[in-house]
């Protein structure tokens, strides 16, 4: 009989870039605004009431911020990966979002920018970890504290889907997705 593990999907709060509308990817040193502090606290009020038993983040600062409210909370340690972080946008990280609609190809799965990561191998990665998390589960409720695209990829790999076919919404600020996965 298969075991069953809980996801519990938490985005980072805002991040400066989030309220500046620049592209973020895998830079590292982007923090949390005020804002993005209090949907962390949410987030976290939210995640302890699901009680998890492990707790694991991006190592990106904005995600890390985020994993210290979700650990005061919870009562947990926070331990990081960096196959938690957002897909890397290369040469395009920092940039006004708005001037790349006409530069990313957001309709071809393995286009990236240069020095980045396409949709594709951001699944590939997730998929990777997703792989190793299920063949030596911490807990049967784990916390992954991540980001927007990471949250997509990981939602495509627990529903067999491809890259091609990952979620268009991506979920807000501070929220908590909830899904199982089969190990």
């Amino acid at each position: 009989m298969a075991h069953m593990i809980t996801l519990l999907l938490v985005r980072h709060g805002q991040s400066q870039w989030n309220a500046e509308g620049r592209m973020q990817g895998q830079t590292a040193h982007v923090p949390l605004t005020p804002l993005g502090h209090t949907q962390a606290e949410m987030a976290a009020a939210q995640l302890a009431e699901l009680r998890p038993g492990a707790l694991i983040s991006s190592d990106l600062v904005r995600a890390l911020q985020t994993a210290e409210h979700c650990a005061r909370a919870t009562g947990l340690t926070v331990s990081t990966t960096p196959a938690l972080r957002e897909q890397g946008y290369g040469v395009l990280e920092g940039r006004p979002s708005h001037e790349l609609w006409d530069v990313v190809d957001w309709t071809d799965a393995h286009w990236s920018a240069e020095g980045g990561e396409s949709l594709a191998e951001l699944h590939a990665r997730v998929a990777a970890f997703l792989g190793q998390l299920c063949a030596d589960p911490p807990a049967d409720v784990v916390a992954l504290v991540t980001h927007g695209d990471t949250i997509r990829a990981v939602q495509a790999v627990v529903a067999g889907l491809g890259p091609d076919a990952m979620p268009a919404v991506t979920p807000h600020n501070g929220s908590v997705t909830r899904l199982e996965i089969c190990e």
